[in-house]
Protein backbone atom coordinates (compact mmCIF):
# COMPACT_ATOMS: atom_id res chain seq x y z
CA UNK A 1 0.00 0.00 0.00
CA UNK A 2 1.08 3.10 -0.93
CA UNK A 3 1.34 5.99 1.38
CA UNK A 4 0.96 10.21 0.41
CA UNK A 5 4.52 12.05 1.34
CA UNK A 6 3.02 14.06 4.01
CA UNK A 7 3.69 18.26 3.67
CA UNK A 8 5.27 19.88 6.55
CA UNK A 9 4.94 23.19 7.00
CA UNK A 10 7.86 25.14 6.55
CA UNK A 11 7.82 27.24 9.67
CA UNK A 12 5.36 27.53 12.92
CA UNK A 13 3.88 30.87 10.97
CA UNK A 14 2.67 28.61 8.29
CA UNK A 15 1.45 26.24 10.97
CA UNK A 16 -0.97 28.81 12.69
CA UNK A 17 -2.40 30.58 9.13
CA UNK A 18 -5.40 28.52 7.84
CA UNK A 19 -5.39 27.85 4.08
CA UNK A 20 -5.98 29.60 1.62
CA UNK A 21 -8.57 29.39 -0.80
CA UNK A 22 -7.35 29.29 -4.81
CA UNK A 23 -8.30 32.19 -6.21
CA UNK A 24 -11.25 32.32 -9.20
CA UNK A 25 -10.21 31.27 -12.80
CA UNK A 26 -10.23 35.06 -14.63
CA UNK A 27 -13.79 35.92 -16.41
CA UNK A 28 -13.38 36.75 -19.62
CA UNK A 29 -16.07 39.47 -21.03
CA UNK A 30 -17.15 39.35 -24.32
CA UNK A 31 -18.25 42.87 -25.64
CA UNK A 32 -21.16 42.37 -28.09
CA UNK A 33 -22.42 45.09 -30.30
CA UNK A 34 -26.01 46.68 -29.35
CA UNK A 35 -28.58 45.42 -31.30
CA UNK A 36 -31.37 47.95 -32.66
CA UNK A 37 -34.04 46.94 -30.74
CA UNK A 38 -32.46 47.98 -27.72
CA UNK A 39 -31.32 51.34 -29.27
CA UNK A 40 -35.28 52.13 -30.18
CA UNK A 41 -35.55 51.70 -26.71
CA UNK A 42 -33.62 53.95 -25.33
CA UNK A 43 -34.35 56.57 -27.65
CA UNK A 44 -37.80 56.17 -27.16
CA UNK A 45 -36.92 56.33 -23.41
CA UNK A 46 -35.15 59.63 -23.71
CA UNK A 47 -37.94 60.93 -26.05
CA UNK A 48 -40.62 60.09 -22.97
CA UNK A 49 -38.72 61.52 -20.71
CA UNK A 50 -38.18 64.73 -22.46
CA UNK A 51 -41.65 64.81 -23.61
CA UNK A 52 -42.67 64.63 -19.60
CA UNK A 53 -40.31 67.60 -18.61
CA UNK A 54 -42.22 69.44 -21.36
CA UNK A 55 -45.35 68.63 -20.20
CA UNK A 56 -44.25 69.16 -16.68
CA UNK A 57 -42.88 72.61 -17.48
CA UNK A 58 -46.27 73.45 -19.21
CA UNK A 59 -48.12 72.72 -17.09
CA UNK A 60 -46.17 74.75 -14.52
CA UNK A 61 -46.56 77.91 -16.83
CA UNK A 62 -50.39 77.37 -17.42
CA UNK A 63 -50.60 77.04 -13.62
CA UNK A 64 -49.28 79.96 -13.34
CA UNK A 65 -50.83 81.51 -16.42
CA UNK A 66 -54.52 80.57 -15.30
CA UNK A 67 -53.33 82.30 -11.90
CA UNK A 68 -53.19 85.51 -13.20
CA UNK A 69 -55.43 84.91 -15.91
CA UNK A 70 -58.62 84.85 -13.20
CA UNK A 71 -57.24 87.75 -11.02
CA UNK A 72 -59.23 91.24 -11.32
CA UNK A 73 -58.35 93.55 -14.02
CA UNK A 74 -56.62 97.18 -13.95
CA UNK A 75 -59.60 98.73 -15.18
CA UNK A 76 -60.94 101.21 -12.78
CA UNK A 77 -64.46 101.92 -14.87
CA UNK A 78 -66.61 100.43 -17.39
CA UNK A 79 -65.16 101.40 -20.87
CA UNK A 80 -65.78 100.32 -24.97
CA UNK A 81 -63.02 98.95 -26.07
CA UNK A 82 -63.13 99.64 -30.18
CA UNK A 83 -60.94 96.99 -32.28
CA UNK A 84 -60.89 98.03 -35.94
CA UNK A 85 -60.98 95.42 -38.59
CA UNK A 86 -57.58 94.26 -39.58
CA UNK A 87 -55.31 94.47 -36.91
CA UNK A 88 -53.97 91.51 -35.72
CA UNK A 89 -52.81 89.84 -31.89
CA UNK A 90 -49.99 91.73 -31.25
CA UNK A 91 -51.60 95.12 -32.18
CA UNK A 92 -54.83 93.99 -30.47
CA UNK A 93 -52.95 93.39 -26.79
CA UNK A 94 -51.02 96.42 -27.65
CA UNK A 95 -54.50 98.58 -27.43
CA UNK A 96 -56.07 97.15 -24.46
CA UNK A 97 -52.62 97.77 -22.55
CA UNK A 98 -52.43 101.41 -23.64
CA UNK A 99 -56.39 101.31 -22.73
CA UNK A 100 -55.53 100.17 -19.35
CA UNK A 101 -58.00 97.00 -19.61
CA UNK A 102 -55.04 94.81 -19.22
CA UNK A 103 -51.93 95.06 -17.25
CA UNK A 104 -49.60 93.32 -19.68
CA UNK A 105 -50.01 92.99 -22.84
CA UNK A 106 -47.49 89.85 -23.09
CA UNK A 107 -49.83 87.83 -20.64
CA UNK A 108 -52.62 88.56 -22.90
CA UNK A 109 -51.15 87.16 -25.68
CA UNK A 110 -49.49 84.05 -23.76
CA UNK A 111 -53.35 82.98 -22.74
CA UNK A 112 -54.14 84.07 -26.05
CA UNK A 113 -51.87 81.42 -27.19
CA UNK A 114 -52.59 79.06 -24.39
CA UNK A 115 -56.33 78.93 -25.41
CA UNK A 116 -55.53 78.22 -29.35
CA UNK A 117 -53.30 75.79 -28.69
CA UNK A 118 -55.82 73.73 -26.14
CA UNK A 119 -58.37 74.18 -29.07
CA UNK A 120 -56.40 72.74 -31.56
CA UNK A 121 -55.58 69.72 -29.40
CA UNK A 122 -59.17 69.00 -28.18
CA UNK A 123 -60.24 69.37 -32.12
CA UNK A 124 -62.88 72.41 -31.08
CA UNK A 125 -63.51 74.98 -32.78
CA UNK A 126 -60.64 77.33 -33.63
CA UNK A 127 -60.72 80.59 -31.54
CA UNK A 128 -60.29 84.03 -33.35
CA UNK A 129 -60.28 87.76 -31.84
CA UNK A 130 -62.95 89.45 -33.54
CA UNK A 131 -63.24 92.93 -34.50
CA UNK A 132 -66.27 95.77 -33.16
CA UNK A 133 -67.39 97.87 -30.29
CA UNK A 134 -66.86 95.40 -27.47
CA UNK A 135 -68.25 97.08 -23.69
CA UNK A 136 -65.67 95.62 -20.93
CA UNK A 137 -66.36 95.64 -17.24
CA UNK A 138 -65.07 97.04 -14.39
CA UNK A 139 -61.78 95.20 -13.26
CA UNK A 140 -62.56 92.22 -15.80
CA UNK A 141 -59.85 89.63 -16.08
CA UNK A 142 -58.14 88.57 -18.98
CA UNK A 143 -60.72 85.30 -19.31
CA UNK A 144 -63.80 87.99 -19.49
CA UNK A 145 -61.70 90.23 -21.66
CA UNK A 146 -60.62 87.61 -23.90
CA UNK A 147 -63.69 85.96 -24.09
CA UNK A 148 -65.43 89.01 -25.22
CA UNK A 149 -63.46 89.17 -28.34
CA UNK A 150 -63.61 85.60 -29.15
CA UNK A 151 -67.11 85.57 -28.75
CA UNK A 152 -67.60 88.36 -30.43
CA UNK A 153 -70.74 90.17 -28.71
CA UNK A 154 -70.44 93.92 -30.05
CA UNK A 155 -72.21 96.64 -28.47
CA UNK A 156 -75.55 96.89 -30.91
CA UNK A 157 -77.38 99.95 -31.32
CA UNK A 158 -80.72 100.34 -32.41
CA UNK A 159 -82.63 102.40 -35.54
CA UNK A 160 -86.28 102.28 -35.30
CA UNK A 161 -88.22 102.86 -38.88
CA UNK A 162 -91.60 103.70 -38.75
CA UNK A 163 -94.51 101.71 -40.46
CA UNK A 164 -95.94 103.97 -43.30
CA UNK A 165 -92.76 105.54 -44.15
CA UNK A 166 -92.06 105.26 -47.78
CA UNK A 167 -88.37 104.22 -49.08
CA UNK A 168 -87.17 107.64 -49.70
CA UNK A 169 -88.00 108.71 -46.08
CA UNK A 170 -86.35 105.47 -44.89
CA UNK A 171 -83.05 105.89 -46.60
CA UNK A 172 -83.16 109.46 -45.27
CA UNK A 173 -83.07 108.04 -42.11
CA UNK A 174 -80.80 105.69 -42.94
CA UNK A 175 -78.45 108.05 -44.02
CA UNK A 176 -78.44 110.46 -40.72
CA UNK A 177 -77.52 107.33 -38.95
CA UNK A 178 -74.36 108.68 -37.69
CA UNK A 179 -72.85 104.72 -36.05
CA UNK A 180 -73.90 103.41 -39.97
CA UNK A 181 -71.63 104.11 -43.01
CA UNK A 182 -71.12 103.67 -46.49
CA UNK A 183 -73.38 104.78 -49.57
CA UNK A 184 -77.11 103.17 -50.54
CA UNK A 185 -76.37 102.00 -54.05
CA UNK A 186 -80.02 103.09 -55.18
CA UNK A 187 -83.54 103.64 -54.17
CA UNK A 188 -85.08 100.77 -52.54
CA UNK A 189 -88.84 100.06 -54.39
CA UNK A 190 -91.85 101.08 -52.71
CA UNK A 191 -93.06 98.63 -49.94
CA UNK A 192 -90.30 96.47 -50.25
CA UNK A 193 -88.75 97.58 -46.90
CA UNK A 194 -89.89 95.95 -43.53
CA UNK A 195 -90.43 98.87 -40.68
CA UNK A 196 -88.56 97.33 -37.53
CA UNK A 197 -86.37 98.26 -34.70
CA UNK A 198 -83.50 96.89 -36.15
CA UNK A 199 -80.07 95.95 -34.75
CA UNK A 200 -76.84 96.53 -35.84
CA UNK A 201 -73.14 96.94 -35.06
CA UNK A 202 -70.78 100.31 -35.06
CA UNK A 203 -69.72 101.02 -38.91
CA UNK A 204 -72.19 98.29 -40.31
CA UNK A 205 -72.62 99.54 -43.84
CA UNK A 206 -75.77 101.08 -44.98
CA UNK A 207 -76.90 99.07 -47.22
CA UNK A 208 -76.23 96.20 -45.89
CA UNK A 209 -79.30 96.90 -43.29
CA UNK A 210 -81.13 97.84 -46.64
CA UNK A 211 -80.54 94.37 -47.81
CA UNK A 212 -81.95 92.82 -44.75
CA UNK A 213 -84.95 95.02 -44.43
CA UNK A 214 -85.62 93.90 -47.86
CA UNK A 215 -84.77 89.98 -47.06
CA UNK A 216 -86.86 90.28 -44.40
CA UNK A 217 -90.33 91.86 -46.01
CA UNK A 218 -90.00 88.61 -48.63
CA UNK A 219 -90.03 86.07 -46.01
CA UNK A 220 -92.72 87.79 -44.02
CA UNK A 221 -94.95 88.13 -46.66
CA UNK A 222 -94.44 84.53 -48.34
CA UNK A 223 -95.54 83.42 -45.10
CA UNK A 224 -98.54 85.36 -44.46
CA UNK A 225 -99.81 84.65 -48.53
CA UNK A 226 -99.48 81.39 -47.82
CA UNK A 227 -102.03 81.63 -45.02
CA UNK A 228 -104.09 84.06 -46.58
CA UNK A 229 -108.02 84.02 -46.35
CA UNK A 230 -109.59 82.26 -49.69
CA UNK A 231 -111.38 84.46 -52.12
CA UNK A 232 -109.67 87.93 -51.27
CA UNK A 233 -109.50 89.77 -54.92
CA UNK A 234 -105.56 89.83 -55.02
CA UNK A 235 -103.51 88.10 -57.42
CA UNK A 236 -99.91 88.09 -56.20
CA UNK A 237 -98.61 88.95 -52.79
CA UNK A 238 -97.65 91.91 -54.63
CA UNK A 239 -101.00 92.78 -55.30
CA UNK A 240 -101.36 92.43 -51.18
CA UNK A 241 -98.10 94.20 -50.40
CA UNK A 242 -99.60 97.38 -52.42
CA UNK A 243 -103.20 96.95 -50.29
CA UNK A 244 -101.28 96.97 -47.22
CA UNK A 245 -99.44 100.21 -48.02
CA UNK A 246 -102.80 101.92 -48.54
CA UNK A 247 -104.65 100.21 -45.43
CA UNK A 248 -100.88 101.15 -43.62
CA UNK A 249 -102.35 105.03 -44.14
CA UNK A 250 -105.38 104.66 -43.58
CA UNK A 251 -105.68 103.79 -39.67
CA UNK A 252 -102.91 103.46 -37.50
CA UNK A 253 -105.42 101.72 -35.20
CA UNK A 254 -104.86 98.38 -34.27
CA UNK A 255 -108.50 97.30 -33.91
CA UNK A 256 -109.49 98.88 -37.23
CA UNK A 257 -106.88 97.90 -39.47
CA UNK A 258 -109.21 94.52 -40.55
CA UNK A 259 -112.09 96.57 -40.84
CA UNK A 260 -110.18 98.75 -43.08
CA UNK A 261 -108.82 96.21 -44.96
CA UNK A 262 -112.34 94.79 -45.40
CA UNK A 263 -113.74 97.63 -46.74
CA UNK A 264 -111.36 97.82 -49.58
CA UNK A 265 -111.71 93.88 -50.36
CA UNK A 266 -115.49 94.72 -50.50
CA UNK A 267 -114.73 97.38 -52.58
CA UNK A 268 -112.53 95.59 -55.33
CA UNK A 269 -114.83 92.52 -55.34
CA UNK A 270 -117.73 94.97 -56.19
CA UNK A 271 -115.70 96.09 -59.02
CA UNK A 272 -115.74 99.75 -57.05
CA UNK A 273 -112.82 102.65 -57.36
CA UNK A 274 -111.24 102.62 -53.63
CA UNK A 275 -110.97 106.22 -53.77
CA UNK A 276 -108.81 106.57 -50.85
CA UNK A 277 -106.90 109.84 -50.15
CA UNK A 278 -102.95 108.31 -48.55
CA UNK A 279 -102.95 107.55 -52.77
CA UNK A 280 -103.95 111.16 -53.73
CA UNK A 281 -100.92 112.33 -51.65
CA UNK A 282 -98.47 109.52 -52.92
CA UNK A 283 -99.22 110.35 -56.48
CA UNK A 284 -98.73 114.15 -55.82
CA UNK A 285 -95.69 114.24 -53.33
CA UNK A 286 -93.94 111.57 -55.45
CA UNK A 287 -93.01 109.60 -52.31
CA UNK A 288 -91.60 112.43 -50.67
CA UNK A 289 -94.11 112.43 -47.77
CA UNK A 290 -97.18 114.52 -47.19
CA UNK A 291 -98.20 117.26 -49.29
CA UNK A 292 -97.96 120.06 -46.04
CA UNK A 293 -101.76 120.62 -46.87
CA UNK A 294 -105.25 119.64 -47.19
CA UNK A 295 -106.53 117.74 -50.49
CA UNK A 296 -108.70 120.07 -53.10
CA UNK A 297 -111.02 119.26 -55.31
CA UNK A 298 -108.81 120.02 -57.98
CA UNK A 299 -106.36 117.25 -56.54
CA UNK A 300 -109.18 114.66 -56.18
CA UNK A 301 -110.03 115.36 -59.83
CA UNK A 302 -106.01 115.14 -61.23
CA UNK A 303 -105.38 112.07 -63.01
CA UNK A 304 -102.16 110.23 -62.45
CA UNK A 305 -101.86 106.65 -61.67
CA UNK A 306 -101.95 106.50 -58.23
CA UNK A 307 -105.26 108.25 -57.68
CA UNK A 308 -107.16 105.75 -56.74
CA UNK A 309 -110.64 108.44 -57.36
CA UNK A 310 -109.83 108.15 -60.95
CA UNK A 311 -108.39 104.62 -61.27
CA UNK A 312 -109.96 101.56 -61.45
CA UNK A 313 -108.47 98.72 -59.15
CA UNK A 314 -104.99 98.95 -56.93
CA UNK A 315 -102.29 101.31 -57.91
CA UNK A 316 -99.12 100.41 -59.86
CA UNK A 317 -97.11 99.86 -56.74
CA UNK A 318 -97.16 100.44 -52.75
CA UNK A 319 -97.15 103.74 -51.59
CA UNK A 320 -95.30 103.33 -48.50
CA UNK A 321 -93.61 100.47 -46.74
CA UNK A 322 -96.63 98.80 -44.51
CA UNK A 323 -95.60 96.69 -41.43
CA UNK A 324 -96.33 93.15 -40.47
CA UNK A 325 -99.88 94.43 -38.61
CA UNK A 326 -101.22 95.94 -41.92
CA UNK A 327 -100.46 92.80 -44.16
CA UNK A 328 -101.88 90.24 -41.98
CA UNK A 329 -105.34 92.44 -41.65
CA UNK A 330 -105.27 92.98 -45.78
CA UNK A 331 -105.04 88.63 -46.20
CA UNK A 332 -107.54 88.02 -43.46
CA UNK A 333 -109.60 91.45 -43.36
CA UNK A 334 -112.46 91.61 -41.23
CA UNK A 335 -115.83 89.68 -43.48
CA UNK A 336 -118.39 92.83 -43.15
CA UNK A 337 -120.71 94.14 -45.72
CA UNK A 338 -119.08 97.69 -45.01
CA UNK A 339 -118.21 99.81 -48.29
CA UNK A 340 -117.49 103.64 -46.61
CA UNK A 341 -115.82 104.26 -43.78
CA UNK A 342 -115.31 108.11 -42.16
CA UNK A 343 -113.31 109.74 -39.63
CA UNK A 344 -115.27 110.04 -36.22
CA UNK A 345 -113.50 112.78 -34.51
CA UNK A 346 -112.17 110.68 -31.84
CA UNK A 347 -109.28 109.10 -33.77
CA UNK A 348 -111.19 106.16 -35.05
CA UNK A 349 -113.37 105.90 -38.66
CA UNK A 350 -117.39 105.26 -38.34
CA UNK A 351 -118.51 101.78 -40.67
CA UNK A 352 -120.97 101.88 -42.97
CA UNK A 353 -122.49 99.58 -45.65
CA UNK A 354 -124.56 101.60 -47.28
CA UNK A 355 -124.49 105.07 -48.77
CA UNK A 356 -127.20 106.29 -46.54
CA UNK A 357 -125.67 105.39 -43.51
CA UNK A 358 -122.16 106.84 -44.53
CA UNK A 359 -123.82 109.95 -45.61
CA UNK A 360 -125.02 110.37 -41.93
CA UNK A 361 -122.00 109.79 -40.39
CA UNK A 362 -120.38 112.05 -42.38
CA UNK A 363 -122.59 114.84 -41.03
CA UNK A 364 -121.63 113.91 -37.70
CA UNK A 365 -117.78 114.57 -38.91
CA UNK A 366 -118.90 117.80 -40.47
CA UNK A 367 -120.26 119.03 -37.28
CA UNK A 368 -117.75 117.96 -34.85
CA UNK A 369 -115.15 119.63 -37.37
CA UNK A 370 -117.22 123.24 -37.23
CA UNK A 371 -117.07 122.63 -33.65
CA UNK A 372 -113.52 122.41 -33.37
CA UNK A 373 -112.86 125.28 -35.74
CA UNK A 374 -114.95 127.39 -33.61
CA UNK A 375 -113.02 126.52 -30.62
CA UNK A 376 -109.64 127.09 -32.62
CA UNK A 377 -111.07 130.91 -32.98
CA UNK A 378 -111.59 131.68 -30.16
CA UNK A 379 -109.42 134.11 -28.11
CA UNK A 380 -106.61 132.40 -26.02
CA UNK A 381 -107.39 133.00 -22.48
CA UNK A 382 -105.51 131.95 -19.06
CA UNK A 383 -107.34 129.10 -17.54
CA UNK A 384 -106.87 128.00 -14.01
CA UNK A 385 -105.95 123.98 -14.41
CA UNK A 386 -108.89 121.49 -13.54
CA UNK A 387 -108.98 117.61 -13.25
CA UNK A 388 -110.55 117.62 -16.36
CA UNK A 389 -108.63 116.44 -19.61
CA UNK A 390 -106.62 118.74 -21.00
CA UNK A 391 -106.28 118.04 -24.23
CA UNK A 392 -109.46 117.75 -27.10
CA UNK A 393 -109.07 114.65 -29.50
CA UNK A 394 -107.90 116.15 -33.05
CA UNK A 395 -109.35 115.10 -36.17
CA UNK A 396 -108.56 113.51 -38.54
CA UNK A 397 -108.24 115.83 -41.32
CA UNK A 398 -106.34 118.00 -39.06
CA UNK A 399 -103.16 115.26 -38.33
CA UNK A 400 -100.90 114.66 -40.51
CA UNK A 401 -100.53 111.67 -42.32
CA UNK A 402 -103.93 110.68 -41.35
CA UNK A 403 -106.66 110.45 -44.17
CA UNK A 404 -109.80 112.63 -44.73
CA UNK A 405 -113.39 111.21 -44.88
CA UNK A 406 -114.37 109.35 -48.28
CA UNK A 407 -116.39 111.14 -50.18
CA UNK A 408 -120.44 112.00 -49.84
CA UNK A 409 -120.28 111.04 -53.33
CA UNK A 410 -121.17 107.90 -54.46
CA UNK A 411 -118.30 106.19 -55.84
CA UNK A 412 -118.18 104.85 -59.78
CA UNK A 413 -118.10 101.24 -60.52
CA UNK A 414 -115.46 100.56 -63.07
CA UNK A 415 -116.63 101.74 -66.70
CA UNK A 416 -118.97 103.87 -65.32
Amino acid sequence: MRHEPTLMPRSPAEVLEPTRAPRAPRRVRIQREPGPVSGMLRFFNGLLSFAFLVLLIAAVVALALRANFEQPGPLGHATVAVIPKGEGVYEIASRLEREGIVSDRRLFMANYLTERLYSSLTGSKPIQLKAGEFEIRRQASLRQVLETLIEGKTILYRITIPEGLTSAQIVERIRAEPNLQGEIQSMPAEGTLLPDTYKFSRGMQRQELIDRMRTEQQRFLATVWEKRQKGLPLQTPEQALVLASIVEKETGRADERDKVAGVFVNRLKARMRLQSDPTIVYGIAAGQGSLGRGITRADIDTKNPYNTYQIDGLPPTPICNPGRPAIEATLSPAKTTDLYFVADGMGGHTFSPTLKDHNSAVQVWRRFEREMKAKQAEPAVVAVPTATPTSQPVPDAQRAGNVMPLPVRKPKRSGG
